[in-house]
């Protein structure tokens, strides 16, 4: 039987599959099951299902088992864990208001802020999806209160959210590294500066937006002193002293990112106590949620592996390799076809759940192409982060919507979204045009 057939059926099964809503490890793992059964039993000419049992199970256990194995996962929940304890110690949401302080008095200065504090969340989390969860929950109702713009207030949370893909650390990041084999390290490292392109061009939206309307963000109440200001920075050393350990560590070779994932957790734990921020209730709190979190992570990463085992036996990565290379393609096409596919199903899909599914036909491409793989996966993290505010379906919108209720219809958080979705696209258009923004940092490793 055609492999290739039997490849490109599968996939439109899992896209069906994920259509209906089946979670993305069984529509993985799955399909990626019984097409190996059908290639093993079709593989001496006729169907001989006895004998396709023993491959496929082999090639099934085999595959998670590497995968589960791999020292390289062992960061994902270290990088949990240290999301949620940071969060439940009170240091996340100390850049947040350090940040509320010195802008408040700026037109849009809480908008400001609050990208600012997902900016500074997404340093320690890694999550996009907890860091428009968490944030929503401050940021939204405290301008919402204020009188802002039920746009802004909605839609730059949304925004800022997805600032947790690309700066590090990244469990996006992670998992492309371990499928495409490339360096963790150089990739956090590689989306420090997109991070930052990114975060100042949602800030350029809030100072527009507010410059043509100012009714949308108006100035709070009050004043603060320089004293103030001292003292919410000084609060917010906990954070900043945790990124400078994952990113200077790690730049500085002194930790690789697992070790770096490591001493961060332990001086989350020891300075939430030192504070009195945090209890023991709320760290067994904290591991309890990492655990869950991480074994829906590791689910869906063992059924991704078995899927792309499943797609090297079918042989169609190379055939579909070599119908590019025969039409003769330009860089530019391929990559806006790439961009346009990932834009396409994020409309529909979940970030882990896109990259899985389609870094197995991709990489082959990008490696046939001659594309730096870590360049390329600061451009594939960057479409998955517009992915998560592109309507119908952008995960951090539906968040936020569900943090403020009923008293900002979803529409109107996609209506302000627009415009963050015009920055957001430009500065893709600058990581894709000038691979040296993503590769300046990396380059001194």
């Amino acid at each position: 039987m055609d492999g290739t057939l039997i490849g490109i059926v599968a996939f439109a099964s899992v896209i069906g599959l994920l259509a209906i809503r089946v979670p993305i490890a069984f529509a993985l793992a799955g399909v990626a099951t019984l097409g190996s059964f059908v290639l093993f039993a079709f593989r001496t000419g006729d169907f001989t299902p006895w004998r396709a049992i023993r491959p496929t199970t082999s090639m099934v256990f085999s595959n998670s088992f590497d995968l589960i194995h791999s020292y390289d996962l062992s960061m994902i929940p270290l990088f949990v864990a240290l999301g949620h304890i940071a969060y439940r110690a009170d240091i996340t949401t100390k850049i947040y208001y350090a940040a509320r302080v010195w802008l408040a008095r700026l037109p849009g200065g809480v908008a400001m802020a609050s990208v600012v504090g997902c900016g500074g969340f997404s340093a320690i989390t890694g999550s996009s999806i907890a860091c428009a969860s968490t944030m929503g929950r401050i940021c939204s109702p405290e301008m919402l209160r204020m009188g802002y713009d039920k746009r802004l207030a909605t839609a730059s949370v949304a925004a800022g959210g997805t600032l947790g893909s690309l700066i590090p650390p990244s469990v996006l990041f992670i998992i492309y590294g371990i499928f495409t084999e490339t360096s963790i390290s150089a990739l956090f490292l590689a989306g420090i500066l997109p991070g930052l392109l990114s975060l100042a061009g949602f800030i350029l939206v809030i100072a527009v937006w507010v410059w043509r309307d100012p009714a949308a963000a108006p100035i709070p109440e009050g004043t603060t002193t320089m004293r103030d200001r001292g003292r919410a920075a000084l609060d917010a050393w906990p954070a900043v002293a945790l990124f400078a350990v994952i990113v200077g560590g790690i730049y500085g070779g002194i930790f690789t990112a697992t070790e770096a994932a490591a001493v961060c957790v332990t001086m989350a734990v020891l300075i939430g106590f030192a504070q009195r921020k945090l209890t023991f209730a709320a760290l067994w709190e904290a591991l309890r949620e990492t655990a869950i979190q991480t074994a829906s992570i590791f689910l869906i990463a063992a059924a991704a592996k078995i899927f792309v085992a499943f797609i090297a036996l079918t042989g169609v990565a190379p055939d579909i390799v070599g119908a590019v290379t025969a039409a003769e393609f330009s860089p530019l096409v391929l990559l806006i076809a790439i961009a346009a596919i990932y834009l396409l199903l994020g409309m529909f899909l979940d970030p882990i759940g896109i990259m899985v599914l389609t870094l197995p036909l991709m990489i082959p491409l990008v490696e046939t192409y001659g594309f730096d793989l870590i360049w390329f996966g600061v451009v594939v993290i960057k479409l998955l982060e517009i992915g998560l505010i592109t309507p119908p379906v952008g995960l951090n919108v539906f968040v936020i919507a569900n943090v403020v209720g009923k008293e900002v219809p979803l529409d109107r958080i996609f209506a302000g979204i627009l415009r963050f979705l015009t920055v957001d696209v430009i500065v893709l258009i600058l990581i894709m045009a000038f691979p040296i923004i993503s590769l300046l940092i990396p380059g001194g490793l």
